[in-house]
């Protein structure tokens, strides 16, 4: 492995549109609200929450993930937990 190579190995980049697979779990930011209910938004990519309560606007929660595409970026989720209230 060159000097080069090991300066740079495992180095990855960030994304604008992240993809989540189903079953996945992960901490998120509940940013608004959409026709269907309240949504997540991790960088471009859209996550819905249509069972969540209007409370959770602005909480920090953990979410399932129920569905995605990762074509559109947009899916739908589920919140296992809060892990912060609202302020």
């Amino acid at each position: 492995m060159s000097r080069f190579e090991s300066l740079f190995a495992g180095l990855t980049f960030r994304t604008s549109t992240p993809a989540f697979e189903v079953g996945d779990e992960v901490p998120a930011f509940v940013t608004g609200r959409g026709d269907d209910g309240l949504l997540v938004r991790v960088g471009d990519t859209v996550l819905e929450l249509p069972d969540a309560d209007p409370s959770l606007l602005d909480a920090k929660v953990q979410i399932e993930i129920e569905s995605f595409d990762a074509r559109t970026h947009r899916g739908t989720a589920r919140v296992v937990d809060v892990l912060e209230e609202a302020e």
